[in-house]
């Protein structure tokens, strides 16, 4: 059985509240050593906090995703600072840019949040987890004007252009389900390119469910999936994506 560290899930998400202690369970049994829960807004950071004291294998970043910027103030930063004094968060997440829907808070207001969020990473030397949707550009100029931040570009949709500058910069790729789909040519181009020390495998779940399951509820173990497809294109044994996946995790999250 393949032992898996799942970079970022969302098992806070309402799609589990009917089943999560049994979900959870047939994780530990499936080879999950590790979920990385990240918070995408106020309540899910809490709930991420709360799912990470609960369970042995689960770790908790804090953040306000893009979507949800409008509810940052101060308050909610000095209230992140406080949840990220908690031994079990290990990342501020997740944090960026998107521009994909029209109704997403004003880009101006995503970027100053954004940039808020990368000084308190700084400042409690934490990593980042990043969500980047079609806002590449300005995603790599602010991540720029934080060099001593480091950490993982999750989901990772851009070019082999742009995961290059992400790793000079020292940022890790995340890779979900997507790199299993017929039509992610440009993904199997970047999972080609990224060394295999700055590569994490992720869930993204309830979302982004792999081929054979795509459209379904995702889930940690399914993540196998992902790791046969990534050892092909990479021409090593499913092991080795193993081991290596669970080592850079770990590093980045200083377990």
């Amino acid at each position: 059985m393949l032992k898996i560290f799942d970079s970022h899930a969302h098992y806070d998400d309402e799609s589990f509240n009917e089943d999560r202690e049994q979900v959870i369970k047939e994780l530990k049994e499936n080879g999950i050593v590790g979920v990385l829960n990240c918070g995408a807004s106020f309540e899910g950071a809490r709930t991420s906090v709360a799912l990470a004291d609960k369970y042995d294998i689960f770790y908790a970043a804090v953040g306000i995703h893009p979507e949800n910027a409008l509810e940052f103030n101060q308050n909610v930063l000095e209230e992140l600072r406080d949840m990220a004094k908690n031994k079990r968060v290990r990342a501020i997440g997740e944090i960026g840019l998107d521009y994909y829907y029209e109704e997403n808070p004003p880009r101006e207001v995503q970027k100053s949040v954004f940039r808020a969020q990368m000084k308190l990473a700084e400042e409690l030397n934490l990593p980042v987890v990043i969500h980047d949707r079609d806002a590449h550009e300005d995603t790599l100029n602010i991540l720029k004007e934080f060099p001593k931040v480091k950490g993982v570009l999750h989901c990772f949709s851009g070019s082999v252009e742009f995961a290059r500058e992400c790793l000079k910069l020292g940022y890790n790729i995340g890779f979900t389900g997507v790199v299993t789909f017929k039509n992610a040519k440009k993904l199997v181009e970047v999972a080609k390119e990224v060394p295999l020390d700055r590569m994490l495998v992720e869930t993204d779940c309830p979302y982004m469910a792999p081929t054979p399951f795509r459209g379904k509820r995702n889930r940690s173990d399914y993540i196998n999936y992902i790791i046969e497809k990534i050892a092909k294109i990479k021409a090593v044994s499913e092991e080795e994506i193993s081991k290596a996946t669970i080592n850079n995790t770990k590093l980045m999250l200083k377990l």
